[in-house]
């Protein structure tokens, strides 16, 4: 296995990307990349709209001479720009950043359109066209790595396993800060996206087997659709959205953080790790998270880790009451 930090040395980079440019993958290869690299131009778009951001993305590189960099390297999403203008980069050493597969989000986690049928096709082209193209190929998990190795094809030497970074400049370690009235409560937190495959349907119900248990606090921030039909009790509150900021302040107050993914049905949920995993641990918070295989390439069961069987929702509430328990001043 090729390591970026290896191949990159001393070399040339132009980095493109058709994601926002301060998004978190995003600034954490960029920096890797100036760590290593003799030099590292960027090609992205400030557009709002991810259409324009693209086509907009695709007229710099057109445009671009591209003969004074050794590597370019795509970050997220490069099934957006490698099958298409990725002819420019024929004499160029090719990394990408395989985040994610557009055939696996789009079909098998979020069911958008018909496995076997055109759009299915179609995805599945720009994963093996761009992974074809590609010398070097990074992945979030190694469990990811070994899926699209299957899935598409590809020689498992290409791959290279760099995991996500959360914000050490929002999420760090600081003072438990609670208000009079929560000073008695055991609070566990939750935020998300609210995907399907994170699971969120177990939580509510996990919420819901803890309906007796007023010591027991829940803290869920994200935009919960109606018909998953939300427990209203007097032990948990609903917040749809916080700042970055507010957020930490509200993972700070918590004495017990919700990772997941807790879905079972969807596979990908067991080959990721969540992002929010990343910002509990850099805050130093206790957390439970689903018992999936890419889960265990960076955790382990102990005091601050705690698995539980993913769509298992007494399973989830039980273990929330074991370790207020085990928490009581």
């Amino acid at each position: 296995m090729q390591k970026t930090t290896d191949l990159v040395k001393d070399k040339t980079v132009l980095f493109i990307t058709t994601k926002n440019i301060d998004y978190i993958r995003n600034t954490q290869e960029i920096r890797l990349l100036k760590e290593y690299s003799e030099s590292v131009d960027l090609i992205y778009s400030d557009k709002k709209n991810n259409p324009f951001r693209i086509l907009d993305v695709f007229g710099k590189i057109l445009i671009r001479k591209m003969n004074k960099y050794d590597i370019v390297f795509v970050g997220f999403e490069p099934q957006f720009v490698v099958p298409f203008v990725g002819k420019k980069f024929k004499n160029n050493t090719l990394s990408i950043d395989f985040f994610i597969s557009v055939y696996d989000t789009l079909i098998c986690d979020r069911k958008k359109f018909k496995d076997g049928g055109l759009v299915s096709k179609i995805c599945r082209w720009m994963d093996i066209k761009t992974l074809e193209a590609a010398e070097h190929v990074i992945t979030d998990t190694r469990a990811h790595a070994d899926f699209f190795i299957k899935e598409f094809g590809g020689e498992e030497e290409r791959f290279e396993t760099i995991y996500l970074e959360a914000d050490s400049s929002i999420y760090y370690p600081r003072e438990q800060k609670k208000t009079p009235e929560m000073k008695d409560k055991f609070t566990v937190l939750y935020f998300g996206s609210i995907l399907p495959l994170q699971g969120v349907d177990v939580v509510l119900d996990a919420i819901r087997e803890l309906n007796n248990r007023p010591e027991i606090y829940f803290d869920i921030i994200g935009p919960i659709p109606k018909q998953l039909n939300k427990p209203i009790q007097d032990n948990v509150s609903y917040t749809t959205w916080l700042s970055q900021e507010e957020l930490a302040e509200h993972i700070a107050a918590s004495d017990l953080c919700l990772a997941g993914h807790f879905c079972k049905d969807i596979e990908k949920a067991g080959r990721t790790i969540p992002g929010k995993a990343y910002i509990y641990e850099m805050m130093g918070k206790k957390m439970i998270l689903g018992d999936g295989e890419a889960n265990h390439e960076l955790f382990k069961a102990d005091e601050n880790h705690y698995f539980v069987e993913r769509g298992n929702a007494k399973n989830l509430a039980g273990l929330i009451l074991e370790i207020t328990e085990k928490n009581k001043n």
